[in-house]
């Protein structure tokens, strides 16, 4: 019997020896954490919460021991205690946000974006810059509606608007949706008048348009010439003159174009070749 009892004495004596160690490592751990000392501070917290014992902790300790494994980058760790943050209702936003943020990082970006939004949901208010957040992720992982919407939206609210209003519309343009394309860098050149990325962009659209109202006119223009020159009109002809003025009023329409273009980006050579071109018929 006295051997029975001594041996309960030793197993409360180390139940009580582990207990006692973990509050000291989460006190240290807690003071590394102030520190930033974020790989010491892991390391105690996870000793700490294998060995809890008796020691009673608040829930909310979870995040903190996730944000210190992402600091530390422990990320799998980091995952795990976020999770625990979440089922116990502790800093649930910004835990899944450091989740998508951890999963941007791994190239998962489905599950990135899914975390984002979750981190929107969830936030007490409103916080644009998680929108944009997850518009990049989209974008990164070829979710290219999505992230069309979510750069809207992070325009909406105000973050980091003229590089979100320009991946808008580089990602409408990847999708091949050209009206959209261009209708966001028009709104884009009348809000950011300065933003180089969307002035030149637009500019170049605009290029591209006139250069096509430039063939069009030329065609016009030749397709008479071959007649004056096959003898079937005279360049004196009403005929010829109705089809000149023709061409000529492409080419004006051109130089309009043109004009728009000149105004967003004075650099682009083919904007001056072009109305040279225009100009020579006119």
């Amino acid at each position: 019997m006295k051997k029975v009892g001594l041996l309960a004495l030793a197993l409360f004596v180390a139940v009580f020896s582990f207990a006692q160690d973990a509050a000291d490592k989460i006190n240290q751990a807690n003071e590394a954490l102030q520190a930033q000392d974020y790989a010491k501070a892991f390391g105690l917290y996870d000793d700490a919460m294998k060995n809890l014992g008796d020691v009673q902790v608040d829930a909310s300790i979870n995040y903190n021991i996730g944000y210190a494994a992402y600091k530390a980058e422990e990320m799998d760790a980091a995952l795990d205690y976020f999770d625990k943050a979440i089922e116990v209702e502790a800093n649930v936003s910004k835990s899944y946000e450091y989740k998508a943020l951890i999963y941007s990082d791994k190239d998962q970006h489905d599950k990135a974006v899914e975390n984002f939004e979750k981190a929107i949901e969830t936030a007490e208010e409103a916080d644009p810059s998680l929108e944009y957040k997850a518009a990049i992720a989209a974008y990164r992982g070829g979710m290219l509606d999505k992230a069309v919407e979510l750069f809207g939206k992070a325009v909406d609210g105000g973050y980091n608007a003229e590089t979100a209003q320009y991946y808008k519309a580089v990602a409408l343009n990847k999708l091949g949706k050209d009206d959209e394309y261009k209708a966001a860098l028009e709104a884009g050149a009348e809000k950011f008048p300065t933003d180089d990325k969307i002035t030149s962009s637009l500019a170049k659209i605009y290029v591209s348009e006139a250069n096509s109202l430039y063939k069009k006119g030329a065609a016009v223009l030749t397709a008479a010439n071959e007649q004056v020159n096959a003898g079937t009109i005279k360049t004196t002809d009403d005929a010829y003159k109705t089809e000149l003025s023709k061409a000529q009023d492409i080419f004006r329409e051109a130089i309009v174009v043109l004009e728009k273009a000149k105004k967003l980006d004075a650099s682009n050579a083919n904007i001056q070749t072009l109305m040279d071109a225009c100009n020579a018929v006119l």
